[in-house]
């Protein structure tokens, strides 16, 4: 298959991470901006949570049609119907509900920028819990000195103009437990990944998670929410093709190559956010704080991902 050759060699390993981690950041500069467009306000949730909802479930649509035309496998199989079919319902409420809607409702309280960065802390969860899971996963001084660098960077990009503390436990501490979501959903979509086609997984948790998040704010949400612009339109779209391409390609680069062979790039999600963001979002500039907070988060994902078998398929 042409597809394989170009996922595996190492020109096209790396245009296709970095478009997938450009994608991932451009969603920061794209939901503030529809926020503001749509005029939701940073109190309503509910609305945000019908957005995330509409988003994910278009998003699943996606992928069901790339799995079905392109991959050519069945939407419902053996597998996800009796096997782990409950399994991927705490998948999508992990990976899709609890996320987004603890994702949505903080990055409205804080900037793009800060968002970008924050949002990277799942990383640095996903290390500590391996650690007490997985007998080979175990912390070492590589993993500590990265853990350290990344948490160091979160506490540089809180600091304002004045070298003040800055933190709104509905803003930055929303981002910081969508993180923490965030890992739980990863270890667990790394355990169903060997039971079936993680396209496949991905597409139904998405969906699952839309529905929950769907009929939690639809029948209290505002009116304001469907008041779509053709700007917030195109937006809209956009952010779901962004989020079923990421993860899709993101995939695909799994099946074919070593988890820690490509987990490498992941440090480009927040300075791709935190660069479009000060591109396009009115107000954001790159702080000396909020640069240096960049660069330690970077570094710390890299330390992490540079030591071998961090991340694997399997869990051994």
């Amino acid at each position: 298959m042409e597809y394989k050759k170009i996922l595996t060699n190492r020109l096209g390993i790396f245009l296709v991470a970095v478009l997938s981690c450009t994608l991932w950041g451009s969603a920061f500069p794209v939901l503030k901006i529809s926020f503001t467009e749509m005029q939701l306000i940073p109190a309503n949730a509910l609305d945000k949570t019908v957005f995330a909802g509409m988003r994910f479930l278009l998003a699943s649509c996606f992928i069901f049609i790339f799995c079905k035309v392109f991959l050519r496998v069945r939407l419902i199989n053996h597998s996800i119907k009796n096997k782990i079919g409950f399994k991927v319902i705490l998948l999508g409420l992990f990976q899709t509900s609890l996320l987004y809607y603890f994702f949505y409702n903080g990055l409205a309280y804080t900037t793009g920028m800060k968002g970008a960065v924050l949002s990277s802390i799942g990383s640095f969860f996903v290390v500590i819990f391996a650690h007490f899971l997985y007998r080979n996963d175990r912390m070492n001084y590589k993993k500590g000195l990265g853990l350290l660098l990344g948490f160091a960077g979160i506490l540089f990009v809180n600091w304002g103009k004045e070298f003040s503390w800055v933190f709104s436990f509905r803003g930055e501490g929303y981002m910081i437990i969508s993180g923490l979501v965030s890992a739980v959903g990863t270890l667990l979509a790394k355990e169903l990944s060997k039971e079936s086609h993680p396209f496949l997984i991905t597409a139904w948790q998405m969906f699952i998670g839309s529905l929950f998040l769907l009929l939690f704010g639809w029948s209290r949400v505002t009116a304001v929410i469907m008041k779509f612009t053709p700007l917030t339109v195109i937006l809209f779209i956009y952010a779901a093709f962004l989020s079923a391409t990421a993860f899709s390609l993101w995939y695909a680069l799994l099946k074919y190559n070593k988890a820690g062979e490509v987990t490498l790039y992941k440090f480009l999600i927040p300075v791709s956010g935190t660069i479009l963001s000060t591109l396009f979002i009115p107000g954001e500039k790159l702080t000396l704080s909020m640069f240096v907070g960049l660069l330690f988060v970077s570094m710390g994902i890299l330390m992490i991902n540079l030591v071998p078998g961090i991340t694997r398929n399997s869990s051994d």
